[in-house]
């Protein structure tokens, strides 16, 4: 049997990756499984969480679906992208894909174009009805500083293991992405040592790249990696 582990993102949860998950299942017959890391999940209480309660968490559901499966693949959102490579240096894992991988984090130049239209919606009184302050207005109230910092600990820890990652890798990025730049994709094409590996742009798509316009053309994209040499 083939196994599929889906990996969410910081203050996020397995909805930010289940439209890909739920294709992945209609498409095979794998047994696709998705990680809920401590403090995590639709109600954030990430106060006193430490970074290697992530890894441990995600580490525990890997051993689980690989005593379950004889191939496991392994797919890792933002920050959940982080945590798959750690995994995937770790584990002999088959391939694995990181959407938006959070090595770098905060995207000014679109950082600033998502603040200028945030400040014309407000004088438009249309704050509300904005996407990315919709999205995290929510999550900045319920993040500590603490949980930041652990991010970012994550981050430090796992960017050295790059080199370690030598399975097949899918690395996907949206050009618009207001949260993570373009050039963390890059730094990670670069920096893994798989000799195959693929980096994919989506034109139309933010950060959460599931959800996004180019949603669909990401889904095949996957699966046909996934697929591939089967």
């Amino acid at each position: 049997m083939i196994g599929c582990l889906c990996i969410h993102g910081f203050t996020g949860g397995p909805y930010e990756v289940e439209p890909l998950a739920r294709y992945v299942q209609e498409q095979t017959n794998w047994l696709v499984e998705l990680t809920i890391l401590p403090g995590h999940g639709e109600t954030l209480q990430l106060k006193g969480i430490m970074y290697d309660q992530w890894l441990a968490a995600a580490e525990a559901d890997l051993q689980r679906v690989m005593k379950k499966c004889e191939i496991v693949y392994l797919v890792g959102f933002s920050m959940g992208g982080v945590i798959a490579a750690y995994l995937a240096a770790k584990y002999p894992v088959g391939k694995v894909v990181l959407l938006s991988p959070a090595f770098y984090y905060i995207n000014p130049k679109q950082m600033l174009q998502e603040i200028s239209g945030m400040i014309h919606a407000g004088l438009q009184r249309q704050l509300q009805e904005h996407p990315v302050f919709v999205r995290y207005k929510k999550k900045i109230v319920a993040t500590p500083l603490t949980a930041a910092m652990e991010f970012r600990k994550l981050v430090s820890k796992v960017r050295p293991q790059l080199a370690d990652v030598r399975v097949p890798i899918l690395i996907v990025q949206g050009s618009l992405d207001e949260i993570v730049p373009v050039k963390s994709a890059q730094y990670v094409y670069t920096m893994v040592g798989s000799t195959k590996k693929k980096l994919l742009f989506l034109p139309s798509s933010r950060h959460q790249v599931c959800y996004e316009p180019d949603r669909h053309a990401l889904f095949e994209a996957v699966v046909h990696f996934l697929q591939e040499d089967l």
